[in-house]
């Protein structure tokens, strides 16, 4: 079997660490569900009950972004000349789109709670909620770095997954304080502190959603990214100016489409020598690049275009 090159061996390496942090998760959430479920029987409050469900759904949509991620690590093939790096993308999109289910349930389940009279919370409810916060916040912030450090939108979606699990869990520690210092006519404040926490968890769930569109319909990476690209395909010896430079992403890594201008006196020979030297170069650069198509075209002359010059 052919050995992998070193940058999809990168991206391998990046997509089974993520997936590993993202089966962490799973399990955390299998723990913590049960833990908050039954808090919330004992303690009488819909909000722990929510926060218990909205785990138990938390435990499907990790399984969709470690399905993900785990797809996303297999090389190219025939089928796939770009790799597998979309399945990334849309377990993306899929988390996303269960964040604003969820956040639309939770909603819908508070304001039947606001107005069904029920008895107060318990305040044992607190302490367990403090220790769930912390936890959720700890491990959201540990999978957040570890996607900044893999370049991976998904798992920046999953970490404010993790993260929206302690935001309603904040929130219903918040409510059930105050219906245990207001007393009686205040038994539904850890309701509206559900319903307060899902508008938070909708108007995330929407800039997510649009992320994962975004990646999906091949957007363009930002400014910095191509002229990181650009700067990097100017080193290369022999190589004049740059004239365009496309740069999108795919999944966990970045596919580049460029032109480069060279000296137009210069060989087909000694022209295919420099868009190969482009594309190692960038191939081998820190910008997680999986693939790059470089077109070579005559240096312009002064005050002149490079499609002016073509025949």
């Amino acid at each position: 079997m052919t050995a992998l090159p070193e940058y999809h061996r990168d991206t391998q390496r990046r997509a089974h660490e993520g997936a590993r942090f993202v089966a962490q998760g799973i399990l955390l959430n299998f723990v913590l569900a049960g833990i908050k479920l039954a808090g919330g029987i004992w303690g009488n409050t819909y909000a722990l009950i929510a926060d218990a469900a909205e785990s138990m759904i938390d435990i499907v949509t990790s399984s969709l972004v470690w399905v993900g991620l785990r797809v996303a690590a297999r090389p190219p093939d025939a089928e796939h000349p770009y790799g597998h790096g979309k399945a990334e993308s849309i377990s993306g999109l899929l988390v996303s789109l269960f964040i604003l289910a969820v956040g639309t349930w939770i909603g819908v389940e508070a304001i039947h709670e606001i107005r069904t009279p029920h008895q107060g919370p318990h305040w044992g409810t607190l302490p367990l909620l403090a220790g769930v916060i912390a936890a959720k916040t700890f491990f959201s912030r540990r999978l957040g770095t570890a996607g900044k450090e893999s370049s991976s939108n998904t798992m920046g979606i999953e970490a404010w997954h993790h993260l929206t699990d302690a935001l309603t869990s904040a929130a219903a520690f918040v409510g059930i304080s105050i219906a245990l210092l207001g007393g009686k006519g205040f038994e539904t404040a850890d309701d509206w502190a559900a319903l307060a926490a899902c508008l938070v968890i909708l108007w995330n769930g929407f800039g997510f959603l649009r992320k994962a569109l975004a990646e999906m319909m091949d957007t363009a990476a930002p400014a910095a990214m191509e002229s990181e690209v650009r700067a990097i395909a100017a080193t290369v010896e022999g190589v004049r100016g740059i004239d365009k430079c496309r740069v999108r992403r795919s999944g966990l890594s970045h596919l580049v489409d460029i032109h480069v201008e060279v000296d137009g006196a210069l060989s087909v020979r000694q022209g295919h020598d420099i868009a190969g030297a482009v594309k190692h170069r960038l191939l081998g650069s820190p910008l997680h690049i999986s693939d790059v198509l470089v077109h070579i075209e005559p240096a312009r002359s002064p005050g002149v275009s490079p499609s002016a010059q073509q025949p």
